[in-house]
């Protein structure tokens, strides 16, 4: 290895991973195991979700190949590096693939996402870092050693942890939301992340209403405390919303899941003064709004991207504590995938189906 570590037994030199190697193109091959530095640790992975933005990246080729995606992660530490401290072989850990400096222009307002420390990816399972999780084992950085690494209690299993970050990018949206017990939201899209947002903004107080083509997922929705759903394939949306607040619209909506279509519908939905939020908006596009609605109905169009610093470890908490207490989000992996099979994963992930919930590989 590229420096002196500690380890339990002998790693192995070589590797299974799920290799993008073009637009639509993820082969699973044999890569060395990545070497790490006196200051990093490699982490065995044990579970990775499939996320929405792994797919886009796979289907837009808006990233170079090759690369290793898989960010949502978990796993435990099979070697650390000579200068590591606090971590050791054996620990059970999840791992951020972005984490800001803590101390820029961005970091300062809170705006963590921009900051450029946390455009660098800083884990990887070889080529270009992009996350590594659809591998057997990833090198985590130094910066994300020492600010970005989770640890997993015993009883808490990885197809749990895997889920510390979606929630982490899910709690940040609805603080920036400043939900209010008074008041009503609007979920469009009761995937894994709809569920998640709606779910988290009912702890707020407020009354939350959902809305899915999918009766099925209003189902899982329903096992999360969502019980206001909209059949979104037979009713009016936008109407029942207004009907449910008196005709005013909700006081918040936010579209959890991609269409540009669906922002007008949002936009409709809300209540003059209410706000609207973009969670899934991640590619660049053109969209049609009023803005007539933003000026002098005075609705506010707010986007969340992305996980924030300042929350890691209450939102960490909530993914731990939640598992056996009513927060447990193993419940939304519908299928689950061995490694060798992560090409089929990715196809199956990006065809959502009326049971298809979370993709999970576990290598």
């Amino acid at each position: 290895m590229a420096a002196e570590i500690s380890t339990k037994s002998k790693l192995p030199e070589r590797m299974q991973a799920a290799v993008y190697r073009g637009v639509n193109d993820v082969r699973v091959e044999n890569v060395p195991v990545p070497e790490i530095g006196p200051c990093e640790v490699l982490v065995r992975i044990r579970a990775c979700g499939v996320c929405g933005t792994d797919l886009k990246k796979i289907h837009t080729g808006s990233h170079s190949p090759p690369r290793i995606f898989g960010h949502e992660m978990a796993g435990e530490i099979a070697a650390v590096g000579s200068a590591v401290e606090g971590w050791t072989v054996g620990d059970r850990v999840m791992a951020f693939h972005h984490v800001p400096c803590g101390h820029c222009y961005y970091c300062r307002k809170r705006t963590f996402a921009q900051c450029a420390v946390y455009k660098r990816v800083g884990c990887t399972a070889g080529f270009e870092p992009a996350g590594g999780g659809f591998a057997e084992y990833i090198r985590v950085m130094d910066w994300i050693v020492a600010r970005g690494l989770v640890r997993i209690p015993e009883h808490v299993p990885f197809e749990q942890a895997v889920w510390i970050e979606p929630v982490n990018t899910c709690y940040k949206a609805i603080r920036n939301l400043h939900l209010e017990a008074d008041e009503t939201a609007l979920v469009i899209g009761q995937g894994p992340i709809g569920i998640l947002l709606a779910s988290l903004a009912t702890k707020t107080g407020a009354t939350v209403m959902t809305s899915d083509i999918y009766p099925a997922r209003h189902a899982v929705a329903s096992q999360f405390g969502l019980h206001h759903p909209i059949h979104a394939g037979e009713q009016d949306v936008v109407a029942v919303a207004r009907k449910y607040t008196e005709g005013r619209g909700a006081d918040v909506v936010i579209v959890a899941v991609g269409g540009n279509a669906l922002i007008r519908a949002a936009m409709d939905a809300a209540r003059p003064g209410g706000r609207v939020l973009l969670f899934a908006a991640t590619q660049h596009s053109e969209a049609t709004i009023d803005p007539a609605a933003i000026c002098m109905e005075e609705k506010s169009l707010l986007g969340s991207y992305s996980s924030a610093a300042d929350i890691q470890n209450e939102a960490a908490q909530l993914v731990l504590d939640g598992y056996g207490n009513g927060f447990d989000l193993t419940r939304l992996i519908s299928h689950r995938f061995p490694l060798e099979r992560a090409a089929e994963a990715i196809a199956f992930a990006s065809e959502p189906k009326p049971d298809s919930m979370k993709i999970l590989i576990e290598p």
